[in-house]
């Protein structure tokens, strides 16, 4: 019986299977363990770090009230007053050079002497045949008072009379014309003397002692340029000469020159004028203003940065330009509240002076807006406020201009 009964499977099998899969749960509850454990953690620290991360430290300035001058900026071209070249009026030789290079002379200054020889000689000539005429008019005039006394006791006949009356008129007119080429011939001798027509700085000479200068000569002897006072003229859009021809009735203008790199203020002159038409290709007008220029800091054909002070901005709300940012909606600024929380504030700036801004709309007088930092910060973000060292300034003075009458 015992050997027709099949083999029983041993026990030890069935249990070994279930410890395999009781090590199996306990491995994969462990690991769960693990990650909760590790997400718990990372969530708490999270936690802890928001609730002890510090307020961001950012730099404040007050909005504050003050003048603030308002200038319209254009390119511009410095030119000489006065520029003369100076040409010789007669033919020949240079006998003389009067002046140096980059000399400063006065009108009526003499620059050139030219040989006078051959005018003195034509001169002379002139003058001895006025004399001869008018020898032979005095002759004529003779013979006219006999003919007048023969006539009237008929010895000759009137038509004898009225030839001898027109020789002595055509000595007359004789004589007029030699005194006019007299005239001709000194006013050739004064040619000779080249003076200054004008006060200025002269430039380098065009012609050395000993050419032959000729009247009809292309290219002058001599370029004299007047540099004192002298002038700039630039241009503004014409969408400004309103303003400009407006503010010219009530007072003169104030311009101020700059450097190309419009950092260094060079001279300060006045409005003269404004040209009578706008150019169409570019919309601009052009206006001209005088300087003194006694220092010489400014010279013909000099390129500058001419500013019109236009008027001054009484009691303007302004900020440092630094403050101001740029976003979808315009411009705005970081305004810091009493909670030290940053509130984005828009704002309308009117215009920039130097590092401030005028501001239009948008802020009052006495708030703190962040001016350093504020690339940092987002709406209602907690802030450690500290008085900045940007402070605004216009590019010319911190004073408001005076502006004249």
């Amino acid at each position: 019986m015992s050997s027709l009964q099949a083999p029983q499977p041993a026990p030890q099998n069935r249990g070994s299977r279930h410890h395999y899969g009781v090590w199996i749960v306990l491995i994969v509850l462990v690991i769960i363990g693990i990650v909760l454990y590790r997400r718990h953690v990372s969530a708490a620290s999270s936690k802890g770090k928001d609730s002890t991360t510090s307020a961001i430290s950012v730099g404040v300035t007050a909005v504050r009230k003050r003048d603030v001058p308002f200038y319209l900026t254009g390119l511009g071209n410095v030119t000489a007053f006065n520029t003369v070249t100076v040409h010789s009026r007669v033919d020949g030789q240079i006998m003389q050079v009067l002046f140096r290079e980059g000399q400063f002379v006065h009108q009526g200054d003499l620059l050139i002497e030219i040989d006078p020889r051959p005018y003195q000689v034509a001169l002379e000539q002139a003058e001895g045949q006025l004399a001869k005429d008018v020898a032979s008019q005095n002759d004529a005039k003779v013979d006219l008072a006999r003919y007048q006394t023969l006539w009237q006791e008929g010895v000759i006949a009137r038509q004898q009379l009225d030839t001898q009356q027109a020789t002595v008129g055509q000595y007359d007119g004789a004589i007029k014309s030699d005194q006019a080429a007299i005239d001709n011939e000194k006013l050739q001798l004064t040619y000779c003397r080249i003076t200054s027509p004008t006060d200025g700085r002269v430039g380098l000479r065009l012609v050395d002692p000993g050419n032959i200068v000729h009247a009809a000569d292309t290219n002058g002897m001599i370029v004299i340029t007047q540099v004192q006072p002298i002038a700039v003229i630039f241009t503004l859009p014409e969408d400004e000469l309103l303003q400009v021809a407006g503010q010219m009735k009530v007072g003169s203008l104030t311009v101020e020159a700059y450097s190309r790199d419009n950092n260094t203020k060079i001279a300060q002159g006045k409005l003269l004028t404004i040209d009578n038409q706008i150019d169409q290709t570019t919309g601009t007008i052009k206006l001209k203003a005088q300087f003194d220029n006694r220092d010489l800091s400014l010279w013909p054909n000099q390129f500058v940065n001419a500013r019109v002070l236009l008027n001054v901005r009484q009691n303007a709300t302004v900020i440092p330009t630094a403050g101001i940012q740029s976003g979808q909606q315009g411009s705005f600024v970081y305004v810091i509240g009493s909670d030290k929380k940053a509130e984005v504030r828009t704002v309308q700036v009117d215009f920039a002076e130097g590092n401030i801004s005028v501001i239009k709309q948008g802020l009052n007088t006495g708030e703190q807006i962040v001016v350093d930092g504020a690339d940092k910060l987002q709406a209602d973000a907690l802030v450690t406020p500290h008085e900045s060292n940007v402070t605004g300034s216009p590019a010319s003075s911190n004073a408001a201009p005076e502006m004249h009458p």
